[in-house]
């Protein structure tokens, strides 16, 4: 196969699909990689380490998707994008299609093969090649909450860790699960009080248990969840349903109850955002107040450090983008599981339950696909 990896569009994403040894290893395999100049620059990757390895730098996008037979990349195709996709075309990205329907007609319009990174999904429920990118904006959640929070932004001024004789400053988690989980991380170690909610018992307690009590777990209800709103400066929305939109968590009235100056860090609105008041914003402009409460909506998190998150995204991506490359979608799906339930779009139709079921179109299930 060709694979075709195309410099990122979208507003200040420097993060790139492959490193020069995520080509190497096609390479290896037998396969031709074709990368678009300057794609790995916003990570620190000079052209001459993939032309190394014996990848073909180009100087056009239009060059990379027209003769690739695999693109990867990190971010969904633009609107500027959608004129390159083509019918036999297979792409591997981060897509998050039940956040965008025009996006997902254009897919089925054009008849391409489309995996989602954050729909792949292991037997007992994890999600291996968004866990990375997790981890990572986990942690970054507590760095640009923090940011939020100082009073030039419009924040309450609170120092996280408070300080000799004063009160530490609230962080109210919701969702316990990898982003979850490094964001209580990382408060914890900052000195916060924390609390985390979740649906799950047993994330609770792995969660109590690695951090040594150091926050308190709680079951989400509407009680506590209520309450614990009221009391939060920082409050990070980190609740995912695989493919699905996010469940609305926080209307607008519980916005408007928040504390004055309080913050909210939205790492869900890549699928919609779990308040009422999210909607995206890039690094260029990643903050707006609203209801008097400062919000952080970024829909690319990880690319704030996109070195670390361009060589974590392809340790995670390359096994399974090997798979495809070597055996053919059709054969590489009907060995593992894991990557088809990653399908989301396939010859016009959707494959992916919650796509589906988010933007309320029909659904042909990846077994039919597979039995074609």
């Amino acid at each position: 196969m060709v694979i075709g990896v195309p410099k990122e569009l979208k507003t200040e994403e420097n993060r790139v699909a492959l490193t020069p040894a995520g080509a190497a290893a096609f390479i290896a395999h037998g396969h031709q990689v074709v990368v678009e100049r300057n794609a790995g620059r916003g990570s620190h990757i000079a052209n001459r380490a993939y032309t190394a390895t014996g990848a073909t730098v180009v100087e056009r996008a239009r060059e990379v998707w027209e003769r690739s037979d695999l693109v990867m990349k990190v971010k969904e195709p633009l609107s500027q994008e959608f004129a390159s996709l083509r019918p036999g075309l297979v792409l591997f990205t981060y897509l998050h299609l039940a956040a965008q329907p025009d996006l997902t007609r254009a897919l089925c319009d054009r008849g391409v093969t489309a995996l989602g990174y954050e729909t792949i999904a292991l037997e007992d429920g994890s999600l291996p090649l968004l866990t990375p990118m997790s981890e990572i904006a986990g942690r970054l959640s507590l760095q640009v909450g923090a940011w939020a929070l100082q009073a030039e932004h419009g924040g309450r001024g609170v120092l996280l860790g408070g300080a000799s004789g004063v009160r530490p400053g609230k962080v109210v988690v919701l969702g316990a699960g990898t982003v979850g989980a490094s964001a209580c991380q990382v408060a914890a170690g900052m000195g916060a009080d924390v609390s985390v909610l979740d649906v799950n018992s047993a994330r609770l307690r792995y969660i109590h248990d690695i951090l040594g009590g150091r926050l308190t777990t709680l079951m989400s209800n509407r009680a506590n969840l209520e309450e614990e709103i009221v009391n939060a400066d920082l409050l990070i929305g980190s609740v995912l349903i695989t493919g699905d939109r996010t469940p609305m968590l926080l209307p607008r009235d519980r916005v408007r109850q928040m504390k004055r100056g309080a913050a909210i860090v939205d790492v869900s609105i890549d699928q919609g955002g779990f308040a009422e008041t999210s909607r995206p914003t890039t690094h260029r402009d990643p903050i707006y107040v609203e209801e008097r409460v400062v919000h952080y909506c970024v829909t690319n998190m990880p690319a704030l450090v996109p070195h670390t998150s361009t060589y974590a995204l392809t340790n995670a991506t390359l096994s399974y983008g090997l798979a495809i490359a070597d055996k053919g979608l059709q054969r590489a799906m009907r060995e593992s599981a894991a990557l088809a339930r990653g399908l989301n779009v396939h010859d016009g139709r959707v494959t992916h339950g919650g796509v589906a079921s988010a933007l309320r179109m029909p659904l042909t299930p990846v077994a039919e696909v597979l039995s074609a």
